[in-house]
C-alpha cells in the first residue's frame, strides 16, 4: 500500500496524526540532515502500521516535506 505523508522534523514530541483529509502528519525529533529524518519517519510508520522497518520504503520526496512511502 502507498501512503502519502507530510514530515515534520525537529518536533518536540514525536507522534503521528491524521488530518481531516486523511493525510498522515509524522512528527519526528530527528533533524533533516543526511537522511536522519527520513529514517526516523520510516521507523515511526513501521510502528504505526505494525510492520518491520525493512517493509517501509521511501518512494519519493527524499528532500521534501511531502513524501510517498510504500508499506509492503
Amino acid at each position: 500500500m502507498k501512503v502519502t505523508i507530510i514530515a515534520h522534523p525537529n518536533a518536540k514530541r514525536p507522534r503521528i496524526e491524521k488530518d481531516l483529509l486523511g493525510t498522515l502528519h509524522v512528527y519526528v525529533n530527528a533533524p533533516p540532515l543526511e537522511g536522519k529524518a527520513n529514517r526516523a519517519v520510516a521507523e515511526a510508520l513501521a510502528q504505526y502500521f505494525k510492520v518491520k522497518k525493512s517493509q517501509v520504503d521511501l518512494i519519493s520526496g527524499a528532500k521534501s516535506k511531502n513524501k510517498l512511502f510504500e508499506i509492503k
